[in-house]
C-alpha cells in the first residue's frame, strides 16, 4: 500500500550531526539507572551557581508586563540596535554597515552563511570548532573546509594552514575567539595574518566572538574587525555566555565593512530576516540594559572560572596519559588524551563507568591520530574535583585498551 511507504528525509541531513547533545542521550540512560551524574558537557551557566543578572531578567519582565508581546521589526528594536552599535563602537568596530537581532547567535550565523554561500562552494571552520557551522554548511550543501589550530601554540590558528586551503570556491574564514571548545584567545599577530589573507583573496570574515567578554587572567581581547574597518566582517555575540541568559535566544550581528563591498550581502540577510519575521520580541529590551547596564557580575564570573580553569588544569595535567593547554578565555578546557581508545568510545564508557559526561574531541574536529575531550567547568570546584579524580581513576584503568 501506498499509504505504509515510508517518508524519506532530504539527504542534506545526513551529516548534520552535533556532539554536544548527541552524548545527553547515553547520559540519560545511564541516570535512569540511579547513577550519580556529574555533568560536564554542556555550556550553559544557569545550570550552576550562575545566574542572570537581576536588571537583566527585570527589563524583559517588564517588557512582557507593557504587553510588548507582538513581532518585533525584523532586525531588531531601535534600543537595541543603538546598544549593540555604542558596545560594537567600545570594542573598536567602526565602519558599520548593518546591525540585525536574531534568535541567539546560532540563527545570526545560519542567516548569514545563507545569504552568502552557494552550493559546492566553501567556507574555511577552525578545527577544533563549534559544530554548529558544520551542520549549517551540510544544510546548505556547501563544503566545510577545516583549518587547523596550533596546540603547540596555545590553540592559535595556523596561519599557513590556512593559507594553503583557500581556493577558487572559498567565500569566507570563521574565527571563533575565544575559541570553543579550547578557550583560546587570538593575539595581534594572528588575526593580522587573517586579515591579510582576507583581503587578498576577497573574502568574509565571520567572528564568532560570544565569549569576548569572558577574558580571563586579564587578558585583552581583540575584535577583529577593529584591526581594518575597510575588510568586510560580521562579528556575532549575544546574551547568552556574559550575561548568563542562553534561553532567552538572543543574538546579534554587526556587519562592517566597505559599504560598496558588503552592500548587496546586506540586502539579502535583510531578505531572509523578513522571512523569518522576528526574534523574541520582549527579551530584546534586556538587550540595552545588559550592554549599558551594571557589568559587576563580570567580575564575580571571572573569579569563579579563573579558580576552577586552574583546578581543571593542575588536575588534568596531573592525570598520565593526559596534558592539557591552560584556556585564557570563555569556560572551556581541551585536554589531550594519549590513549588507544577512541575518544568517542572513551566518553561513552565514562559515562557508563563513572557518570562524567564530557565531550569528545573529534566532536568538534581535532587533527589525525590525536584525541582529546571537551571539558566544561563551569560546575562548583568540589564537582569539578570529583569528576577529575574519577577521570583519572578511569583512564588508569582503561587507557590502554585498543579498540
Amino acid at each position: 500500500m501506498s499509504g505504509s511507504t515510508k517518508i524519506t528525509p532530504a539527504k542534506r541531513t545526513a551529516n548534520v550531526t552535533y556532539a554536544v547533545r548527541d552524548v545527553v542521550v547515553l547520559a540519560q540512560q545511564v541516570a535512569a539507572t540511579g547513577r550519580e551524574m556529574l555533568y560536564l558537557n554542556i555550556g550553559d551557566p544557569n545550570l550552576f551557581d550562575f545566574a542572570t543578572p537581576d536588571h537583566v531578567v527585570d527589563a524583559t519582565a517588564k517588557a512582557m508586563r507593557d504587553n510588548r508581546n507582538g513581532y518585533a521589526p525584523s532586525s531588531g528594536i531601535p534600543d537595541a540596535i543603538k546598544a549593540i552599535r555604542h558596545d560594537a563602537e567600545r570594542n573598536g568596530i567602526t565602519n558599520i554597515q548593518d546591525i540585525f537581532v536574531t534568535t541567539g547567535a546560532s540563527e545570526a550565523i545560519e542567516v548569514c552563511m545563507s545569504a552568502l554561500v552557494n552550493a559546492g562552494e566553501n567556507v574555511l571552520t577552525p578545527t577544533p570548532g563549534y559544530p554548529l557551522y558544520t551542520a549549517v554548511l551540510a544544510k546548505l550543501e556547501a563544503q566545510e573546509v577545516p583549518y587547523y589550530l596550533d596546540e603547540s601554540n596555545g590553540w592559535q590558528p595556523d596561519i599557513e594552514d590556512i593559507a594553503s586551503k583557500i581556493n577558487s570556491k572559498t567565500r569566507a574564514i570563521v574565527l571563533i575567539n575565544p575559541n570553543n571548545p579550547t578557550g583560546s584567545v587570538c593575539d595581534r599577530a594572528t588575526l593580522l595574518g587573517i586579515l591579510e589573507l582576507a583581503r587578498k583573496h576577497n573574502l568574509m570574515i565571520f567572528a564568532d566572538e560570544i565569549y569576548d567578554k569572558l577574558i580571563l587572567d586579564g587578558g585583552e581581547h581583540i575584535s577583529i574587525a577593529s584591526l581594518d574597518p575597510q575588510q568586510p566582517v560580521i562579528t556575532f555575540n549575544g546574551l547568552s555566555k556574559a550575561y548568563v541568559a542562553p534561553g532567552f535566544r538572543i543574538g546579534w550581528g554587526v556587519v562592517s565593512g566597505d559599504k560598496a563591498r558588503v552592500g548587496d550581502y546586506v540586502e539579502a540577510i535583510n531578505k531572509l530576516l523578513r522571512a523569518r519575521l522576528s526574534a523574541n520580541h520582549p527579551e530584546q529590551y534586556a538587550i540595552a540594559p545588559a550592554l549599558d547596564g551594571d557589568q559587576s557580575h563580570l567580575t564575580v564570573i571571572k573569579e569563579k572560572l579563573s579558580r576552577r580553569r586552574d583546578i581543571s588544569v593542575e588536575m588534568l595535567n596531573a592525570i598520565p596519559g593526559v596534558s592539557c593547554v591552560a584556556p585564557t578565555g570563555a569556560f572551556y578546557a581541551f585536554p589531550k588524551l594519549t590513549i588507544e581508545m577512541a575518544d568517542e568510545k572513551f566518553v561513552q564508557e565514562l559515562i557508563k563507568a563513572t557518570g562524567v559526561v564530557t565531550v569528545h574531541g573529534s566532536g568538534f574536529g581535532q587533527r589525525p591520530e590525536t584525541k582529546h575531550l571537551r571539558i566544561v567547568f563551569l560546575p562548583p570546584e568540589e564537582t569539578l574535583k570529583k569528576a577529575y579524580g574519577l577521570i583519572g581513576e578511569f583512564i588508569g584503568q582503561f587507557a590502554t585498551v585498543d579498540v
